[in-house]
């Protein structure tokens, strides 16, 4: 006799239609399953999150699904276990294991992503100092998201949140002028690995 298969699809997601939207593709490109169990985890906080047994018997597929993304201190992401019954049941214990395992599996081999909260600031500084002042910053570890010309140079960096102090004694030390200086919004962004 056949044996059930548990086909686990993990993706990065940023809100919670999104994280249902990766349900409904594994329901539309896998529609001859029989299950599409689901779990997701969605904010810096994990709220919202939510999970779903999609016609598993209540409490054994999407919230040890649920559990395990929680307990790996992932946010961002959904889980979709796919499930083609293979004719065998497996029991409540056996079922929570299956999936939660399936989850885990992936889990294991999926690159992570760290986030920051990170200050935007905007410097704007002539072209003589802008090659200058952007490899500085570089060497400093300071992420420059962007670089635009104009009739001055606009170098758009992020710096963690709380250390828009640190920034302005180092552009200080630069000679950069205070004024050069616009602090803007915070945002989540991807740390790089090291």
């Amino acid at each position: 006799m056949q044996r059930s298969r548990f086909l686990c699809r993990l993706r990065r997601v940023e809100s919670e239609a999104a994280a249902r939207a990766v349900v409904d593709q594994a329901r539309t490109e896998q529609w001859q399953a029989n299950h599409h169990c689901s779990a997701f985890v969605i904010g810096a906080d994990g709220s919202p999150h939510r999970s779903s047994d999609d016609g598993e018997p209540a409490g054994t597929a999407g919230r040890p699904m649920l559990e395990v993304l929680t307990h790996a201190g992932v946010t961002d992401v959904v889980a979709v276990v796919t499930r083609y019954f293979g004719g065998t049941k497996l029991g409540t214990g056996g079922l929570a294991r299956a999936y939660s395992g399936a989850v885990a599996l992936a889990l294991d081999k999926a690159p992570r992503v760290r986030r920051n909260l990170m200050r935007v600031c905007v410097l704007s500084i002539s072209h003589a100092d802008a090659g200058r002042v952007e490899h500085a910053l570089r060497g400093d570890g300071i992420a420059v998201l962007d670089v635009a010309y104009d009739t001055a140079v606009l170098l758009t960096v992020a710096v963690p949140d709380g250390e828009e102090s640190a920034l302005r004694s180092r552009l200080g030390a630069l000679g950069v002028g205070d004024d050069a200086l616009r602090v803007g919004e915070t945002r989540w962004h991807d740390v790089p690995p090291p």
